[in-house]
């Protein structure tokens, strides 16, 4: 077996073993964004990073993998609790930071840098979520967790 199949040169993948799309379908683009998401993520973790963000964000590869399988076979795999989960997250780091009193510009390390980076791609991807919405019903859970998703990530950059 081969890694090319040659399917694809014309513009259309499959999404599911058997329904071919093209490739600049709704649902393609937001599995395309979370994928260079995840990408993005563990290019942040081959760096020194505080406690415990390597697990944080290995765990968030994972459950985007979650998330574009419900965006293709709609399936409940995102839930509440996910959600909670950053959000608790989110408190505890935000708890350790001083407050914002002026915008935030990426660079200040290259850790942070990436992470910034991680997070304009999230946003990216939820924006294309968004727009997939308009035209397929997805649980408004997906919309939460990338909102969520880069919020901590921007938590994560300032510490």
């Amino acid at each position: 077996m081969t890694i090319y199949t040659r399917t694809g040169d014309t513009g259309s993948t499959s999404l599911n073993g058997d329904v071919r799309v093209d490739k600049d379908d709704a649902t393609v683009e937001v599995c395309g964004n979370i994928d260079e998401l995840s990408a993005a993520l563990g290019l942040v973790r081959t760096e020194k990073l505080p406690s415990p963000f390597d697990a944080i964000l290995f765990r968030i590869q994972q459950e985007l993998i979650a998330f574009c399988t419900e965006i293709v076979f709609d399936l409940e795999k995102i839930s509440s609790e996910h959600v909670q989960r950053i959000e608790t997250e989110i408190d505890r780091i935000d708890s350790e930071l001083p407050p914002l009193t002026q915008f935030v510009i990426a660079g200040e390390n290259r850790s942070s840098a990436l992470l910034h980076l991680a997070r304009t791609i999230c946003r990216r991807a939820e924006r294309s979520l968004v727009k997939l919405c308009r035209t397929q019903k997805k649980s408004p859970l997906l919309n939460a967790y990338l909102n969520r998703l880069s919020d901590l990530l921007f938590v994560m950059a300032r510490k």
